[in-house]
């Protein structure tokens, strides 16, 4: 009988908007690495809605699934079990199917971050600092519960997602203090600056980079460098970036879906930038 592994098997990244995904790029190349021949991994634009009936239409040749937004919190009813990092965080990025059947929601995206800071050589660290306080902002938190020893302060720009980080840190057991996006120029300062902001909302801040700066660790991939991390490495600063996420990321999800380990992780980083390259 062919093993999970060898059988050819189904994967793919679900969301709205899709079009840009690294995911397949990043998968694929895994697959080619592990001689997974018999594997693929597609995109398919899907939202809130349309979920159930995706679901419904699997069969079972699927071994996985990687989930972007919308859809993170929306899935977790669909599922039969949530590990305990995806549920701190009421955010699914990955399910797994397994061979009896069983839909399982798992968080890659916090292991990722935490991974991707040790490569750096990030441990731990005294305090940091959040800009902004979206759905990535959560799981940025969720990180630092596992490397940061002190306060961790969140740029914000109104009382309400003030209010949600400050929960946030009390489910997570993380000292979080709340501050107004005006003085976000005083985040630049922390040990650990981790940027969870859209495409050009930190870009201001790059003139505020100062002398001798830190760590930052920049969520976005495309467009990449952004003005801040550019201005950041310009100043000597150690810089994570959003590839170094998105494949610690997929490695792990990579690792879940097939049952294989080490997922080949320099041959998916090597994949990535080859596609942003060509972008």
């Amino acid at each position: 009988m062919p093993t999970r592994a060898t059988a050819p098997r189904r994967a793919a990244v679900l969301g709205k908007p899709i079009a840009h995904s690294l995911s397949p790029v990043l998968h694929r190349a895994a697959y080619a690495e592990l001689g997974l021949g018999d594997w693929s991994y597609d995109r398919f634009e899907v939202d809130e809605a349309g979920l159930p009936g995706f679901f419904e239409g699997l069969g079972p040749e699927w071994a996985g699934l990687s989930l972007t937004m919308p859809l993170k919190r929306a899935v977790m009813p669909l599922l039969d079990e949530v590990s305990a990092t995806a549920a701190s965080v009421d955010a699914v990025n990955t399910v797994v199917f397994t061979e009896d059947g069983r839909k399982v929601g798992d968080n890659t995206d916090i292991p990722g971050m935490v991974a991707a800071l040790r490569e750096h050589g990030i441990e731990e660290v005294e305090s940091a600092a959040i800009l902004g306080a979206g759905a990535t902002a959560s799981s940025a938190l969720a990180a630092l519960s596992r490397v940061c020893a002190g306060e961790v302060v969140v740029y914000v720009r109104s009382a309400a997602r003030a209010a949600e980080m400050r929960e946030w840190g009390e489910r997570l057991d993380v000292e979080v203090r709340t501050a107004d996006w005006a003085d976000a120029a005083e985040a630049l300062r922390a040990p650990l600056v981790i940027a969870t902001t859209p495409a050009g909302t930190a870009d201001a801040l790059a003139t505020a980079v100062p002398e001798r700066p830190a760590t930052l660790f920049d969520v976005l991939y495309d467009p990449w460098p952004t003005e801040l991390a550019a201005r950041w490495s310009m100043f000597g600063g150690a810089v994570v970036g959003g590839l170094d996420l998105l494949v610690h990321q997929a490695v792990l999800q990579v690792e879940r879906m097939t049952g294989r380990t080490p997922a080949p992780l320099e041959a998916m980083r090597q994949a990535g930038e080859r596609a942003l390259a060509a972008r």
